[in-house]
């Protein structure tokens, strides 16, 4: 579900052609936020500039880089990153991935408006899973869930709720 934290007028104001500007953020920057980069990258790359991050980052999950290359993403050079890492960049919109993040995610410009779209976490998902391959099932459906949300940018974020 997403929904609006904070902000004010954002990329339904901007001028031109430029693009959307948008960071997804979660807890490790290890899994979630790198498959959404990698799949805005990769699907929305005319239209949004993405970048992922982490509030306390991690290393980049081989699963999650594993399911990433199963759908022709290349992952495998992405490198967990924290907010601080960023510098001073400024987003059209912040999207928070997981509950942790939403309620960690430091103030951004008032112009960023934060959106909360919350998804499993796939080793959580995976925890109990007998065999590999239901492990990576976990992996997939997250992903494939991501690539959902993906898919409705940027307007799902501009219009604050689902299409």
């Amino acid at each position: 579900m997403v929904s609006q934290e904070s902000g004010s007028s954002g990329a339904a104001g901007r001028k031109g052609n430029s693009r959307v500007k948008i960071l997804f953020l979660c807890t490790g920057n290890t899994c979630r936020s790198q498959m959404a980069e990698g799949l805005t990258r990769h699907l929305k790359a005319d239209a949004i500039e993405a970048y992922s991050a982490g509030v306390d980052p991690g290393d980049v999950n081989p699963r999650a880089v594993q399911s990433m290359a199963e759908i022709g993403i290349d992952i495998s050079g992405c490198r967990p990153k924290s907010i601080d890492s960023l510098g001073r960049m400024d987003f059209d919109y912040v999207v928070t991935l997981c509950d942790h993040a939403n309620e960690s995610c430091p103030l951004f410009s008032g112009k960023t408006r934060r959106r909360h779209v919350g998804f499993e976490d796939p080793p959580r998902l995976a925890e109990h899973a007998a065999t590999e391959e239901k492990v990576m099932n976990c992996y997939r459906r997250v992903r494939d869930e991501i690539r959902a949300f993906v898919e409705k940018l940027p307007d799902v974020l501009e219009n604050g709720r689902e299409p």
